[in-house]
């Protein structure tokens, strides 16, 4: 899992509440387990056509956000199905950080394990920020995980939280398998020990 530090980039605006997983990444896309690819599939249903064509007055279909990295979203972010593929295809388009008033716990939860950084702010800080990704290519917004600030195209400054573990996990690159690895000194050295002390196990 990359390391989540600084991240500079365009924020697409997406003022829409309730946002689920069905939406994120629609159930036709989840026959693969592999977990890149999908972002073709993300939010299809808002990005596309019936005849499969782009749909010019989706967000992410502007030329402005279609390299986005960030995304500013609307309140109760990733309800509904727990389907890891809502994270996987965020991160496959290129989504590094999503910021909301809220998410749903499973895809909260989900967020940190796939390196994409769920951010948390109140609803005045997601007003001014929905406001800053309506520029379009100069809505460019900068997130700062070792200060836990986010500052806007103006300069302005907006602070966020997050608890202690989840941050160590995401400044260093670190999924569950990655902290298991941390330990791999300790593991071995246990296994060796058990070995001498019960040959038969």
């Amino acid at each position: 899992m990359d390391k989540f530090t600084k991240l500079t980039g365009v924020a697409a605006p997406l003022p829409i509440i309730n946002v689920d997983t069905d939406m994120i990444i629609p159930k036709d896309y989840l026959k693969t387990i592999k977990r890149t690819g999908l972002g073709t599939g993300l939010f299809a249903e808002m990005r596309y056509n019936e005849d499969g064509t782009e749909n010019p007055d989706f967000v992410l279909n502007k030329p402005a956000y279609r390299k986005a990295q960030i995304l500013v979203a609307g309140d109760n972010f990733g309800c509904g199905s727990s389907r890891e593929h809502a994270p996987w295809a965020l991160l496959d388009f290129g989504i590094r950080c999503v910021i909301s008033t809220s998410f749903a716990d499973i895809f909260y939860n989900n967020c940190f394990k796939n390196g994409i950084l769920p951010i948390r702010v109140s609803q005045d800080d997601l007003d001014k920020l929905m406001d800053d990704a309506q520029r379009g290519a100069n809505a460019t917004i900068s997130i700062d995980l070792e200060e836990m600030t986010i500052k806007g195209p103006d300069g302005g400054t907006i602070t966020f939280e997050l608890d202690e573990f989840r941050r160590y996990c995401m400044l260093n690159g670190l999924d569950d398998i990655g902290l298991t690895m941390e330990k791999a000194t300790k593991i071995d050295a246990f296994e060796a020990s058990n070995a001498e002390k019960r040959p038969w196990a």
